[in-house]
């Protein structure tokens, strides 16, 4: 396992194929400021460039994966600063741009901006003490980073209007892949994006791709989609590997081309 030193509120650490970002302001429970978010983007920059990782794990800690955006940053903003500086906008994106597969690791508070990022991820790993929420009403405002977007198409209209109006926190149930004991969420996140990595790297872009597409398009041009990348995977020298090796019945060994 390789750390990478140089960031103030972030973590970022190499083991094998997987990279694994961690969230690290705990005395503001991981509150993401602009700080924070650009150092989120150079590591994702950093990680997507490099061909030796095939997937990426974001997390928190414990007590908070993110408990939203940092309150103090933006309470005295002007409608004209926000609106000029195009606030979560700039940065706030990259983890969903993202063409790796990332898996979030989630303990403790995924609350406003923190929800919405995670809900960025391909796949989320959730402790059993996740609590997630959209509290932005609370507070006089709404959710900024497509916290009403992501969220009715992750556990439908009627719960994300009742988070989106009530600023109420729900559990991780029906809004993630997988609940586990909180000791556990860690090292389940980073056997899955090792599993991940394990396969075809390109494949495994394009069946991203694909997915999101569903939220994107109508259901007949997105099967047209999905059939024309299934073809193309037959350019592939690891689909001409799987499938030997599927008839063999040995382990494949993708070269990621």
């Amino acid at each position: 396992m390789s750390t990478t030193p140089e960031y103030a509120n972030i973590l970022v650490e190499r083991r094998g194929a997987v990279g694994i970002v961690t969230l690290n302001r705990p005395q503001a429970l991981n509150a993401l400021n602009a700080g924070l978010i650009a150092e989120l983007g150079t590591a994702f920059d950093d990680l997507e460039a490099d061909a030796a990782i095939g997937a990426i794990v974001l997390t928190g800690n414990d007590k908070a994966f993110a408990a939203g955006a940092d309150i103090k940053e933006m309470a005295d903003k002007t409608y004209m600063q926000a609106y000029a500086e195009d606030f979560i906008t700039k940065g706030w994106e990259r983890v969903g741009q993202c063409r790796k597969p990332v898996v979030a690791a989630v303990a403790g508070f995924a609350l406003g901006g923190g929800c919405e990022v995670a809900m960025m991820c391909d796949i989320v790993i959730a402790a059993e003490n996740a609590r997630f929420g959209q509290p932005e009403i609370n507070l006089g405002t709404m959710p900024g980073a497509g916290g009403t977007q992501r969220l009715p198409r992750f556990i439908g209209k009627a719960k994300a209007m009742d988070l989106c109006l009530t600023g109420r926190m729900m559990d991780a149930a029906g809004l993630v892949s997988r609940i586990v004991p909180a000791d556990k969420v860690l090292d389940e996140a980073i056997a899955v994006a090792e599993r991940i990595a394990g396969m075809s790297r390109p494949i495994a872009m394009m069946v991203k791709e694909s997915v999101n597409r569903a939220f994107e398009t109508t259901l007949a041009e997105g099967v047209r989609f999905e059939r024309r990348l299934f073809h193309s995977t037959f350019a592939t020298e690891d689909q001409k590997e799987g499938m030997a090796a599927f008839i063999a019945k040995r382990k494949p060994v993708f070269r990621n081309r």
